[in-house]
């Protein structure tokens, strides 16, 4: 039977494996910005991570008990800030499936399970970010209904560039 829960302190190995996979996509893409093979946490960081209930993750098991993908989340609000309005916000921020079982349709059940949890903690919306090196994933973004909220842009000094 395969399912997803919340994360427990057992499946830090299946998520630190994975986190390399996510890692190494980045770095295959811009290794002048992402070193690899590394992991984005630590152990430590992970226990502390899942047992925070402000930043839930979530994994999804399969039938030999094997986790095949998590998604890490983060509660964001700006209360009483001067610009943004007070709404609660369920950020995504890193959802992985691993790359032996994509197109399974596990990245958009973890996708369904973050946004039905953000709903009924009263968000108002779901976001996160996707690198422009990962067209997949933006694909695969819109397909399941999210839309463009902002872009990141850069220019990128060089050593050729007058100064």
């Amino acid at each position: 039977m395969n399912h997803i829960r919340n994360a427990e302190r057992k499946d830090i190995p299946s998520v630190l494996r994975l986190l390399v996979q996510v890692n190494m996509v980045h770095h295959t893409g811009r290794p002048d910005l992402f070193k690899g093979p590394v992991t984005k946490y630590t152990e430590a960081e992970l226990l502390a991570i899942f047992a925070d209930p402000k930043t839930p993750v979530f994994v999804y098991e399969d039938e030999s008990g094997d986790v095949r993908g998590y998604a890490m989340c983060v509660f964001k609000q700006a209360v009483n800030d001067n610009l943004m309005t007070d709404i609660k916000t369920l950020y995504i921020d890193d959802l992985c499936v691993d790359e032996t079982v994509r197109g399974k349709g596990i990245g958009k059940a973890l996708y369904a399970h973050a946004v039905r949890f953000a709903r009924e903690s009263g968000c108002y919306n779901v976001t996160l970010n996707v690198w422009a090196l990962n067209p997949s994933a933006q694909r695969f973004y819109e397909k399941v209904g999210m839309t463009p909220q902002k872009i990141g842009m850069e220019y990128i000094l060089g050593a050729s560039e007058a100064t």
